[in-house]
């Protein structure tokens, strides 16, 4: 069973930023009215992620065009995390929870060392949370492995939907 559900609201965290600078998530949605489409990627030693956050950060236009506002988030380390966010030229926020913060606030899974099988050491799982401007969950989609994960597209598709749907 999910933490929260559809229509709740999300938690706040704070985390370091590849600026350099504190990330507030809750002064973020202040800042930056619509929704939010906030993604937990495994690391910059991903392949998959950083392909992904290559993708996403190509279809910027169309998020910043519906009022979507993406942040990420991952467990690496925030040195690396700069080197992948600069070397790419992502534009969208890349935050370090090397404590765990965010990940156990939104019940993102984490592959620990001693789980049944090995997958590149200790790492957050992908996860995925459209919030609206209002701080209340629209959708959400947790991983417990980097496969199954939606594309660029499937999220764009999301956004579309639920604007349409939405009460």
């Amino acid at each position: 069973m999910p933490k929260f559900q559809l229509g709740e609201a999300t938690p706040n965290f704070t985390l370091p930023s590849t600026t350099g600078e504190t990330f507030s998530f809750e002064q973020h949605q202040k800042d930056n009215q619509g929704w939010h489409l906030l993604i937990f990627f495994r690391g910059s030693w991903c392949p998959v992620c950083v392909e992904d956050l290559q993708n996403l950060q190509e279809s910027i236009g169309f998020f910043e065009g519906k009022n979507v506002h993406i942040t990420t988030v991952s467990t690496d380390k925030l040195d690396d995390l700069k080197a992948m966010k600069e070397e790419h030229g992502f534009t969208y926020p890349v935050l370090a929870d090397e404590e765990l913060q965010a990940l156990e606030a939104f019940d993102v899974h984490y592959h620990r060392e001693d789980d049944p099988y090995e997958d590149h050491g200790a790492h957050g799982e992908p996860a995925y949370f459209l919030i609206d401007e209002n701080g209340k969950l629209l959708y959400q989609q947790r991983q417990t492995s980097p496969f199954g994960r939606p594309t660029v597209t499937d999220l764009r598709k999301v956004v579309q939907y639920i604007n349409s749907q939405k009460k």
